[in-house]
């Protein structure tokens, strides 16, 4: 995928942190495919690469739209960005898969979480071009829980709530602390 033009004035947008309200927030449609919405996925990219990261839902720099961007290339100087504008995952494998999930929204905290294996997921490219792929191991991973973000959903809402509390309490302390 070509990122979306024109590429040369990107920039890294701030995450939104946890314990910050807006991850709860559910994305709105995108709709058309407008020059801004072109410099939000690149500006996306940026982010994401730099944090680094291999997924990004808007609602991650603050943008309450049904954007993601994922790469999940391993290979090291090798770059393979996807983009997917208002999915949707149609389909979800029987077969769980357990992955140690992060989030660039909850820096440095890891957690278990089962997932179907694959998925099915209808979206629409940077062209507005309707897509559908299916999914495996850590594609169908990212991308659900980049949807997930879409929806207000963070991956510790997938663990058990003991787990989850500590997590937001040590996060809404440290808020607290940096707005000290």
């Amino acid at each position: 995928m070509a990122l979306p033009s024109p590429v040369s004035a990107m920039t890294i947008r701030p995450l939104v942190i946890l314990p910050d309200a807006v991850l709860r927030r559910t994305s709105e449609p995108v709709g058309s495919i407008t020059p801004e919405i072109r410099t939000l996925v690149a500006d996306m990219f940026e982010t994401m690469y730099d944090a680094p990261g291999v997924g990004l839902a808007a609602i991650q720099v603050g943008v309450a739209k049904r954007v993601v961007t994922i790469d999940t290339s391993k290979e090291e100087g090798v770059r393979e960005p996807r983009v997917f504008i208002d999915p949707e995952i149609v389909w979800s494998s029987e077969e769980k898969r357990v992955y140690d999930e992060g989030c660039l929204s909850i820096p440095e905290y890891y957690a278990e979480v089962e997932r179907p294996d694959r998925v099915r997921v209808k979206f629409r490219d940077i062209e507005g071009r309707e897509q559908e792929i299916e999914a495996d191991g850590l594609l169908a991973t990212c991308i659900q829980h980049e949807i997930d973000h879409l929806n207000g959903v963070l991956f510790i809402d997938h663990i058990s709530k003991l787990k989850r509390d500590r997590v937001i309490k040590r996060f809404t302390k440290a808020a607290k602390r940096d707005a000290a």
